[in-house]
Formats: structure tokens, C-alpha cells, sequence
């Protein structure tokens, strides 16, 4: 896991007579914004004599902050460190504790179809349509409710999705479910659990973990952690969890200045970005990121996973029954 506290882009130019190429990468650094900038000149100039040499490249990174990139890491603002644990501060304003071997995975409930059941519902229909149009010899009338299932198809799917769920006890009964059958055939796993505004955190106790491990693979293909998460663990190398509030949960329509939130933002701006930042610290300490439920599981606590559990709940105000946003 890196977060590195200075950043810098390099930018190198080739001139021909066929062409111009400009090339732009990116350097990073924990210990000054000159090594920072020695690094982008030294990737930049890296990436130009591959381009020559025919290799196919983007021109110019995107200035993005967390969003699993390969080669490029976690580019937010360092709040604070804790040990191997950094507090970084996300491009809508939250808080994200960082920590490169203390499990954590956020579980959305699943309260409307999936793509995939939509188009599966979709495929339904339209055989059908087409089976009424063959027996009742009509073209047209095929036709038409082969269009009509293009309209109707996600409707039906919500009702059918939402069905099967009431049927099945609910979204966060079917997200306990799964808990509760990855724990049975993994005796050894300790899981503490927490309520989000949008589902289960859990966070595993019982040991740490590498984010390349084949256990935490199956770990999050069991629990249905999402994707985009599951790709920032592997590229990063680390594990995340949000521990202050989102700002449009706790009445901040405004978006964190200047936009679009990406650090680091020039010396000029900081004033805008601190007013900010100052306004929404005060409106989510009345909040919490999630709230405790339970321990399940086998019990342990590894001595090297208790300091991430404890600032995470203290960061987190999960233990102090705040509303969670």
C-alpha cells in the first residue's frame, strides 16, 4: 500500500518531421515534491521512448484518486497516520481508513435486479412473444409484444426481484444468510459486523490478510462484495473502509471545492478546500460512518488486527449510537 504525501507531473516532448509527440506521467513521493518531480520526468521519459519504439501508450494519465489504477497509487489527502493505518481523505470529503492487511468489506443489499436478471426477464418475455405470435399465426401480433417486452421487461423484473426477496426474508436477511454459510464452512473466521446506511460492513478479526490471498478472494466472491472494491484491494494492495459521513446524507448539497476533488489541488485553492472541509467536519461529527451489530464467529482477535478495530471504531463513532449516513 502507497499513499505518498507530495505529487508532480512530468512532461516530455518529441519533435520529427513526421510528428509531435508530448507525453505527461505522473511521480510521486513521501519525502519532497523534487523527488516527486524527478520521478514523473523519469516515467515521462520512460514512456516517450516506448511510444517511438511503437509500443501503444496513453499519452497522459488521468489525475484520478481511487480508483484501483494500475501503476498509480491512492492519490488523497493524508489526514493522518497510525502505524501502517493512513486516514485519507476521499474526492467527495469522507474520511477512508487505509490498511494494508486488516480485512474489511462493505456488503450492499440488493434491492433492485440485477442487469443480468433484467436481461434474463427481457429474454423471457420475448419468447413468449414470439410463441404467441407463432401459435395465434400472426406476425404482427408477435411483433408487437416482442416491442411491448422491450418496456415492460424491467418492471416485471423489480416485481419478480422484489418477490423473490420478500419470499426469501428481505435484502439484509439474504446478506445474513450469506454471512452465516461462508462462516460455516470457515469455523475458523471471526467476523465483526456493522450497520451501514446501504448495507454490512465486516471487518475479519481473527487474523490478517494479504489482498492477493485466495481466501480473500473467496471471501468477497461469497459475502458478493462489490467489484469495483474488490479491484481497488488487488491494485492497491490494501483494504478501505469509509469512516465519516457521506456529505449529501448529512445536508451538504455543495460539492468539496475546488472540484472535482482530486489531490493535490494548487496553493491558491487551499483556502476554498479548507472552508469546506471545515463545514462538513462539523455537520458529521453528529454522525456515524456505521454501527456495531455483532461478533460472529469464532471469537479470536488477532493482537495485530485489535488497533485497526478499535480506531476504526472510534473513527468511525461505531459504538455511539449517532445516526449512520
Amino acid at each position: 500500500m502507497i499513499v505518498p504525501r507530495h505529487w508532480a507531473e512530468g512532461r516530455v516532448r518529441h519533435r520529427s518531421a513526421e510528428r509531435q509527440v508530448t507525453v505527461r506521467r505522473f511521480g510521486w513521493s513521501d519525502s519532497s515534491l523534487a523527488e516527486a518531480q524527478a520521478m514523473a520526468d523519469a516515467r515521462a521519459a520512460e514512456a516517450l521512448q516506448r511510444l517511438l519504439s511503437g509500443e501503444k501508450l496513453p499519452r497522459r494519465e488521468p489525475k484520478v484518486p481511487y480508483n484501483g489504477a494500475q501503476g498509480v497509487p491512492i492519490r488523497e489527502e493524508i489526514v493522518s497516520r497510525h502505524g501502517a493505518i493512513i486516514v485519507t481523505r476521499n474526492s467527495y470529503g469522507a474520511r477512508c481508513l487505509n490498511t494494508p492487511d486488516v480485512l474489511f468489506a462493505d456488503i450492499d443489499f440488493e434491492n433492485e435486479p440485477s442487469l443480468r436478471f433484467s436481461f434474463a426477464v427481457f429474454g423471457v418475455l420475448l419468447l413468449l412473444a414470439i410463441g404467441a405470435g407463432w401459435a395465434s399465426h400472426s406476425r404482427g401480433l408477435g411483433i408487437g409484444l416482442a416491442i411491448l417486452s422491450m418496456f415492460v421487461a424491467r418492471g416485471v423484473s423489480g416485481l419478480l426481484f422484489q418477490a423473490a426477496s420478500k419470499s426469501s426474508g428481505g435484502a439484509e436477511r439474504v446478506a445474513r444468510g450469506r454471512i452465516d454459510a461462508f462462516l460455516q464452512h470457515h469455523p475458523e473466521w471471526n467476523l465483526r459486523l456493522y450497520r451501514t446506511p446501504a448495507g454490512i460492513r465486516v471487518l475479519a478479526t481473527h487474523r490478517t490478510f494479504d489482498a492477493n490471498e485466495p481466501a480473500v478472494a473467496e471471501c468477497f466472491r461469497a459475502l458478493h462484495t462489490d467489484p469495483v472494491y474488490i479491484a481497488m484491494c488487488l491494485n492497491q494492495q490494501c483494504f478501505r473502509a469509509r469512516v465519516s459521513a457521506k456529505p449529501w446524507r448529512i445536508g451538504i448539497g455543495a460539492h468539496m471545492r475546488p472540484r472535482p476533488g482530486v489531490w493535490p489541488v494548487a496553493p491558491e485553492r487551499l483556502a476554498v478546500r479548507d472552508a469546506w472541509i471545515a463545514a462538513y467536519e462539523a455537520a458529521a461529527a453528529s454522525f456515524a460512518a456505521c454501527s456495531l451489530l455483532e461478533s460472529v464467529g469464532s471469537g479470536a482477535v488477532h493482537p495485530d488486527v485489535l488497533p485497526v478495530q478499535e480506531l476504526h471504531d472510534r473513527l468511525a463513532a461505531a459504538t455511539t449510537g449517532l445516526p449512520i449516513a
